[in-house]
């Protein structure tokens, strides 16, 4: 039976209806009804193409044909419970074992990132056989109530703080070398970051309590695009360590080559430095649910020595493990972290140049496609400009591009783009930018000479 084709006002009169209404859409006050994509482009019900600036979890591209062959080839062959042995999930972990550090070589595949973080929560824990986490301020690790509990932008809004949760606010939110106690000028911010973390520690121990780990994003992106400042992960991970926790490094949005120069993003923070647990997963399957944690043998061991049998009825199934392998076939055969490199230093000078023009923004930032440029209403204050970021969004929609905002005051435009994003494409986002900020400054301007002329 073929499936219906609704027009799109009553698609979306059904899903009002029929779904839970804290599952926002992209541009909610006029959501797009998108029904076809390719590559890094998006297709609505009339054929208007969209330029799909933020799609990570699409990572080699929309409907890519080498993804949709090995899935459409496995499924019709086999898929099958992940406890019959099959050579899919040794030859995939191998794979992505090629791509990190030696020690991390134990792997566990589940269905999402949310699954991947709350099972390294576990590890942790059994690990260490402690209970209390730290984390950075505005992190987000995922949807499940464990992960609610560590994530800071969900848990503000709701229960609140727990009492084994402690968040490193004291005077520097985040490592940010922006608007952040330690800035750019600073001599070493990594190591004065770092040591807020142990300050925090410190505190935590002295109240009697015992920490599992530092739960972390390896580049935080809900945070604003936080490029975090050079040793900051290589100290924290020796103060957390000597506290008996764990470094838990969450790469579920920059991994898989997105910052290009490495594939994962910790490996920013010095080819000699390692955590001690690593989660995946948007990216690896292109838009087919697929996510893991990988660790080391200790970890994995006494994990194993607790007794109780952990299974995951769908993590590294045949079919999800040809598609992650058909995702490495293509990130290295279309060299996309080369791209990455390319593109991403390309759209960031232009942005640059584009922060050169309009005073509105305050900071450009990122590293290969993971780039975010921040918007404010002054440059000394850096005070945050919400509501033109959000019109800019807004205005870039109507003229057929996709993006939209993150960080605390929704202020940093972000761009996350599928990996085949051309040069081309980077001059096409920025240059519409342009003029929609000319546009919104002047606005800005005229509206000010008319306040003063009536105050006058």
């Amino acid at each position: 039976m073929a499936l219906q084709m609704f027009d799109k006002e009553r698609t979306l009169q059904m899903r009002q209806k029929l779904i839970g209404q804290s599952c926002r859409l992209f541009f909610s006050h006029e959501p797009l009804k998108i029904v076809k994509a390719r590559g890094q482009y998006l297709y609505d019900e009339n054929g208007t193409q969209y330029l799909d600036c933020i799609s990570n979890v699409q990572h080699v591209g929309h409907c890519h044909p080498s993804i949709t062959k090995a899935a459409t080839a496995q499924m019709e062959l086999l898929n099958a419970n992940s406890r019959f042995l099959h050579d899919n999930i040794v030859q995939y972990a191998e794979r992505l074992a090629n791509t990190l550090p030696q020690k991390l070589c134990v792997f566990y595949f589940v269905n999402s990132g949310s699954e991947a973080n709350d099972l390294a929560l576990r590890l942790a824990r059994q690990y260490t056989q402690n209970k209390d986490v730290v984390v950075l301020n505005h992190a987000y690790h995922g949807h499940l109530t464990s992960l609610i509990d560590i994530s800071p932008y969900k848990f503000w809004k709701l229960e609140g703080q727990k009492e084994w949760v402690h968040v490193v606010i004291a005077l520097a939110p985040l490592p940010d070398t922006y608007r952040g106690l330690y800035r750019e000028g600073h001599p070493n911010p990594g190591q004065a970051y770092a040591d807020t973390v142990k300050n925090l520690i410190d505190e935590v121990q002295n109240r009697g309590r015992k920490i599992s780990c530092f739960f972390v994003e390896s580049l935080p992106s809900v945070g604003g695009h936080i490029i975090l400042p050079p040793g900051y992960f290589p100290k924290v991970a020796e103060y957390i360590r000597a506290a008996g926790g764990v470094f838990v490094a969450d790469e579920i949005q920059t991994g898989f080559g997105r910052v290009g120069s490495h594939f994962w993003a910790f490996q920013l923070q010095g080819e000699d430095f390692c955590p001690d647990i690593v989660t995946m997963g948007k990216p690896m399957g292109n838009g087919h649910p697929l996510a893991c944690v990988v660790t080391t043998k200790e970890i994995a061991g006494t994990f194993t020595a607790n007794g109780v049998e952990y299974f995951n009825t769908f993590g590294g199934n045949p079919v999800s493990c040809a598609i992650g392998l058909a995702v490495l076939d293509v990130i290295e055969k279309e060299d996309l972290r080369a791209n990455a490199v390319r593109v991403g230093s390309q759209l960031k000078k232009l942005l640059k140049q584009l922060q050169a023009k309009h005073t509105i923004i305050g900071d450009v930032r990122g590293v290969g496609l993971f780039l975010g440029f921040e918007l404010v209403k002054d440059r000394v204050a850096l005070t945050p400009a919400t509501e033109e970021a959000g019109l800019l969004v807004q205005r870039l929609k109507e003229r057929h591009i996709c993006l939209s905002t993150d960080g605390p005051w929704a202020n940093v435009i972000k761009f996350k783009p599928p990996m085949c994003f051309s040069m081309e494409d980077a001059e096409r986002v920025t240059e519409q930018i342009g003029f929609i900020l000319q546009a919104i400054t002047g606005h800005i301007k005229i509206s000010l000479t008319i306040q003063l002329n009536v105050l006058y």
